[in-house]
Protein backbone atom coordinates (compact mmCIF):
# COMPACT_ATOMS: atom_id res chain seq x y z
CA UNK A 1 0.00 0.00 0.00
CA UNK A 2 1.58 3.40 -1.10
CA UNK A 3 0.65 7.32 0.44
CA UNK A 4 0.88 10.01 -2.26
CA UNK A 5 1.62 12.93 -0.11
CA UNK A 6 0.76 16.31 -1.80
CA UNK A 7 3.53 18.70 -2.12
CA UNK A 8 3.72 21.98 -0.72
CA UNK A 9 2.34 24.62 -3.73
CA UNK A 10 5.85 27.14 -4.25
CA UNK A 11 5.98 30.36 -3.10
CA UNK A 12 4.34 32.93 -5.93
CA UNK A 13 4.76 36.75 -5.51
CA UNK A 14 1.75 38.66 -5.00
CA UNK A 15 2.64 40.57 -8.25
CA UNK A 16 2.55 37.51 -10.26
CA UNK A 17 -0.87 36.27 -8.22
CA UNK A 18 -3.25 35.49 -11.55
CA UNK A 19 -6.69 36.47 -11.63
CA UNK A 20 -6.20 40.10 -10.34
CA UNK A 21 -7.64 42.89 -12.37
CA UNK A 22 -5.29 45.69 -11.46
CA UNK A 23 -1.58 46.12 -9.76
CA UNK A 24 -3.23 47.78 -6.92
CA UNK A 25 -5.44 44.91 -6.13
CA UNK A 26 -2.13 42.50 -5.16
CA UNK A 27 -0.44 45.18 -3.07
CA UNK A 28 -0.03 43.57 1.12
CA UNK A 29 1.03 45.58 3.47
CA UNK A 30 3.09 44.87 6.29
CA UNK A 31 2.86 46.56 10.06
CA UNK A 32 4.86 46.33 13.32
CA UNK A 33 3.62 46.70 16.76
CA UNK A 34 6.64 47.89 18.12
CA UNK A 35 6.75 47.70 22.08
CA UNK A 36 8.16 48.78 25.48
CA UNK A 37 7.78 46.77 28.28
CA UNK A 38 7.65 47.78 31.58
CA UNK A 39 10.27 49.30 33.31
CA UNK A 40 9.64 49.33 36.91
CA UNK A 41 7.28 47.02 38.71
CA UNK A 42 3.37 48.10 38.92
CA UNK A 43 1.77 49.32 41.28
CA UNK A 44 -0.49 46.35 43.34
CA UNK A 45 -4.01 47.54 43.81
CA UNK A 46 -5.80 47.60 47.12
CA UNK A 47 -6.87 44.29 47.10
CA UNK A 48 -3.55 42.71 46.32
CA UNK A 49 -2.03 45.14 48.93
CA UNK A 50 -4.30 43.45 51.18
CA UNK A 51 -3.87 39.89 50.06
CA UNK A 52 -0.32 40.15 50.25
CA UNK A 53 -0.39 41.67 54.02
CA UNK A 54 -2.35 38.73 54.71
CA UNK A 55 -0.49 36.04 54.00
CA UNK A 56 2.97 38.42 55.14
CA UNK A 57 1.02 38.17 58.89
CA UNK A 58 0.24 34.48 58.74
CA UNK A 59 3.99 33.67 57.52
CA UNK A 60 5.49 36.04 60.18
CA UNK A 61 2.99 34.15 62.94
CA UNK A 62 4.66 30.69 61.61
CA UNK A 63 8.03 31.24 60.62
CA UNK A 64 10.85 29.92 62.98
CA UNK A 65 12.60 32.94 65.16
CA UNK A 66 15.34 34.93 63.53
CA UNK A 67 18.36 33.46 65.25
CA UNK A 68 19.80 36.66 66.26
CA UNK A 69 22.76 35.66 68.41
CA UNK A 70 24.58 33.83 65.26
CA UNK A 71 24.31 37.08 63.31
CA UNK A 72 24.95 40.01 66.52
CA UNK A 73 27.34 39.92 69.46
CA UNK A 74 24.94 40.12 72.43
CA UNK A 75 24.74 43.54 73.85
CA UNK A 76 26.20 45.47 70.62
CA UNK A 77 24.71 48.88 69.05
CA UNK A 78 23.30 46.48 65.72
CA UNK A 79 21.79 43.83 67.91
CA UNK A 80 19.52 46.64 69.47
CA UNK A 81 18.63 48.35 66.89
CA UNK A 82 17.54 45.12 64.89
CA UNK A 83 15.42 44.15 68.04
CA UNK A 84 13.56 47.57 67.91
CA UNK A 85 13.30 47.28 64.21
CA UNK A 86 11.75 43.63 64.89
CA UNK A 87 9.36 45.30 67.34
CA UNK A 88 7.75 47.61 65.21
CA UNK A 89 7.44 45.18 62.47
CA UNK A 90 5.68 42.70 64.88
CA UNK A 91 2.86 45.25 66.18
CA UNK A 92 2.76 46.68 62.84
CA UNK A 93 1.83 43.13 61.08
CA UNK A 94 -0.60 42.27 63.62
CA UNK A 95 -2.70 45.42 64.05
CA UNK A 96 -1.58 47.25 67.50
CA UNK A 97 -1.38 51.00 67.14
CA UNK A 98 1.89 51.81 66.95
CA UNK A 99 3.66 54.78 64.88
CA UNK A 100 4.50 53.97 61.66
CA UNK A 101 8.22 52.58 60.53
CA UNK A 102 8.85 55.80 58.39
CA UNK A 103 8.55 57.91 61.62
CA UNK A 104 10.57 55.70 63.78
CA UNK A 105 13.01 55.55 61.27
CA UNK A 106 13.28 59.46 60.35
CA UNK A 107 13.72 60.04 64.21
CA UNK A 108 16.70 57.62 64.77
CA UNK A 109 18.23 59.20 61.51
CA UNK A 110 18.03 62.94 63.13
CA UNK A 111 19.45 61.20 66.30
CA UNK A 112 22.26 59.73 64.33
CA UNK A 113 23.19 62.47 62.34
CA UNK A 114 23.22 65.35 65.49
CA UNK A 115 25.37 63.04 67.10
CA UNK A 116 27.61 63.23 63.90
CA UNK A 117 27.27 66.90 63.56
CA UNK A 118 28.69 67.11 67.27
CA UNK A 119 32.18 65.03 66.42
CA UNK A 120 35.60 66.28 64.63
CA UNK A 121 34.86 66.22 60.82
CA UNK A 122 37.33 63.69 60.47
CA UNK A 123 35.80 61.30 62.62
CA UNK A 124 32.41 62.59 60.13
CA UNK A 125 33.56 61.37 57.04
CA UNK A 126 33.70 57.44 58.53
CA UNK A 127 30.04 57.86 60.15
CA UNK A 128 27.68 55.88 58.34
CA UNK A 129 23.97 57.54 59.09
CA UNK A 130 21.47 55.34 60.40
CA UNK A 131 18.19 56.85 57.84
CA UNK A 132 17.26 54.39 55.31
CA UNK A 133 18.20 55.45 51.35
CA UNK A 134 14.70 56.64 49.73
CA UNK A 135 13.59 55.06 46.82
CA UNK A 136 13.99 56.79 43.20
CA UNK A 137 10.38 58.23 42.50
CA UNK A 138 7.93 56.31 40.32
CA UNK A 139 6.75 59.20 38.36
CA UNK A 140 9.56 60.32 35.82
CA UNK A 141 10.00 63.74 33.91
CA UNK A 142 8.51 62.80 31.04
CA UNK A 143 5.18 62.35 33.05
CA UNK A 144 4.75 65.39 34.51
CA UNK A 145 5.64 67.31 31.13
CA UNK A 146 3.50 64.78 29.24
CA UNK A 147 6.15 64.46 26.83
CA UNK A 148 4.81 61.45 24.45
CA UNK A 149 8.56 61.21 22.71
CA UNK A 150 10.12 59.78 25.55
CA UNK A 151 10.61 56.17 26.41
CA UNK A 152 10.81 56.60 29.97
CA UNK A 153 7.20 57.67 30.45
CA UNK A 154 4.44 55.35 32.27
CA UNK A 155 7.29 52.95 33.52
CA UNK A 156 4.48 50.47 34.73
CA UNK A 157 2.84 50.47 31.30
CA UNK A 158 3.38 48.70 27.88
CA UNK A 159 4.13 51.72 25.76
CA UNK A 160 3.72 51.06 21.71
CA UNK A 161 5.21 53.37 18.90
CA UNK A 162 2.36 54.93 17.10
CA UNK A 163 3.23 57.31 13.94
CA UNK A 164 1.39 59.93 12.09
CA UNK A 165 2.30 59.98 8.64
CA UNK A 166 -0.16 60.04 5.30
CA UNK A 167 -2.37 57.81 3.76
CA UNK A 168 -2.56 57.23 0.02
CA UNK A 169 -4.93 59.84 -0.11
CA UNK A 170 -3.22 62.97 2.01
CA UNK A 171 -4.54 62.61 4.89
CA UNK A 172 -2.62 62.61 7.85
CA UNK A 173 -3.52 59.67 10.59
CA UNK A 174 -2.41 58.16 13.20
CA UNK A 175 -1.52 54.37 13.06
CA UNK A 176 1.41 51.81 13.68
CA UNK A 177 4.44 51.12 11.57
CA UNK A 178 3.44 49.87 7.93
CA UNK A 179 5.06 49.32 4.52
CA UNK A 180 4.16 47.98 1.96
CA UNK A 181 5.89 44.56 0.80
CA UNK A 182 8.30 44.50 -2.42
CA UNK A 183 8.73 41.75 -5.37
CA UNK A 184 9.21 38.86 -4.27
CA UNK A 185 10.08 39.89 0.01
CA UNK A 186 8.94 37.75 2.58
CA UNK A 187 6.73 39.22 5.35
CA UNK A 188 8.86 39.76 7.95
CA UNK A 189 11.82 41.03 5.23
CA UNK A 190 9.33 43.85 4.75
CA UNK A 191 8.54 44.46 8.46
CA UNK A 192 13.00 44.91 9.21
CA UNK A 193 13.65 47.15 5.81
CA UNK A 194 10.62 49.33 6.52
CA UNK A 195 11.56 50.14 10.06
CA UNK A 196 15.20 50.57 9.24
CA UNK A 197 14.35 53.02 6.29
CA UNK A 198 11.46 55.11 7.81
CA UNK A 199 12.37 54.56 11.41
CA UNK A 200 16.54 55.62 11.36
CA UNK A 201 18.96 53.45 12.65
CA UNK A 202 18.82 54.94 15.92
CA UNK A 203 16.48 52.24 17.13
CA UNK A 204 17.46 48.70 17.70
CA UNK A 205 14.38 46.20 17.63
CA UNK A 206 13.95 42.79 17.83
CA UNK A 207 11.42 41.13 15.75
CA UNK A 208 10.06 38.28 17.78
CA UNK A 209 8.91 36.17 15.18
CA UNK A 210 8.22 35.51 11.58
CA UNK A 211 4.64 34.57 11.64
CA UNK A 212 2.35 37.97 12.20
CA UNK A 213 0.10 37.75 15.03
CA UNK A 214 -2.77 39.38 13.01
CA UNK A 215 -4.16 40.87 9.73
CA UNK A 216 -6.25 43.85 9.46
CA UNK A 217 -8.67 44.82 6.44
CA UNK A 218 -10.92 47.74 6.07
CA UNK A 219 -14.38 47.06 6.17
CA UNK A 220 -14.60 48.27 2.59
CA UNK A 221 -13.94 46.26 -0.53
CA UNK A 222 -9.68 45.63 -1.28
CA UNK A 223 -10.04 45.95 -4.63
CA UNK A 224 -10.91 49.69 -3.92
CA UNK A 225 -8.04 51.18 -3.01
CA UNK A 226 -4.67 50.03 -1.85
CA UNK A 227 -5.45 51.25 1.53
CA UNK A 228 -8.05 48.67 1.74
CA UNK A 229 -5.25 45.88 1.23
CA UNK A 230 -4.86 44.11 4.12
CA UNK A 231 -2.07 44.58 6.68
CA UNK A 232 -0.15 41.90 8.25
CA UNK A 233 0.98 42.97 11.86
CA UNK A 234 4.17 41.69 13.39
CA UNK A 235 5.37 42.06 16.73
CA UNK A 236 8.77 43.47 17.83
CA UNK A 237 10.49 44.93 21.31
CA UNK A 238 12.86 48.05 21.55
CA UNK A 239 15.83 47.29 22.91
CA UNK A 240 17.58 50.45 22.86
CA UNK A 241 17.46 53.75 21.16
CA UNK A 242 14.88 55.91 19.90
CA UNK A 243 12.78 56.84 16.73
CA UNK A 244 14.51 58.93 13.75
CA UNK A 245 11.82 59.93 11.15
CA UNK A 246 12.74 60.93 8.15
CA UNK A 247 10.40 63.63 7.80
CA UNK A 248 8.92 62.65 4.71
CA UNK A 249 6.49 59.07 5.30
CA UNK A 250 6.56 60.03 8.77
CA UNK A 251 5.26 63.30 9.97
CA UNK A 252 5.19 62.60 14.04
CA UNK A 253 5.87 60.09 16.50
CA UNK A 254 4.47 58.51 19.83
CA UNK A 255 5.14 56.27 22.75
CA UNK A 256 1.39 55.44 24.56
CA UNK A 257 -0.62 53.07 26.21
CA UNK A 258 -3.28 50.99 24.79
CA UNK A 259 -6.10 53.64 26.41
CA UNK A 260 -3.88 56.71 24.86
CA UNK A 261 -3.51 55.61 21.33
CA UNK A 262 -7.91 55.21 21.08
CA UNK A 263 -8.62 58.70 20.68
CA UNK A 264 -5.35 59.32 18.45
CA UNK A 265 -6.54 56.20 15.82
CA UNK A 266 -9.81 56.35 13.80
CA UNK A 267 -12.74 53.93 14.63
CA UNK A 268 -12.32 51.64 12.22
CA UNK A 269 -8.66 50.72 12.58
CA UNK A 270 -8.70 50.76 16.30
CA UNK A 271 -11.70 47.73 16.40
CA UNK A 272 -9.15 45.71 14.60
CA UNK A 273 -5.97 46.37 16.23
CA UNK A 274 -7.22 46.78 20.05
CA UNK A 275 -7.01 43.00 20.72
CA UNK A 276 -3.45 42.88 19.87
CA UNK A 277 -2.41 45.07 22.83
CA UNK A 278 -2.05 44.73 26.32
CA UNK A 279 -4.21 46.18 28.38
CA UNK A 280 -1.34 47.14 31.23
Amino acid sequence: MSTHLKSTPPHVPASQTTGQKSDTASIIYTGVIVNRNPIITRTPTAFERAYYAYHSRIERALHNPFPSEFYFKSGSIIEGQFEKEEKVREREAFGRPVRRVEEWRRKLHEKNTAKTEKKPKAEARIVIPGGVPQPMPREHEADRTGDVHSLDRNGERNVYLLVKSKDEKGKEVWRFPQGAVEGDELLHEAVIRDLRSEYGTGMDTWVVSRNPIGVYRSGSSPSSSPAKAPVFFYKAHIIQGQVRPDGKQVLDFAWLTKQEIKPRTESDYWAGVKDLLSDF
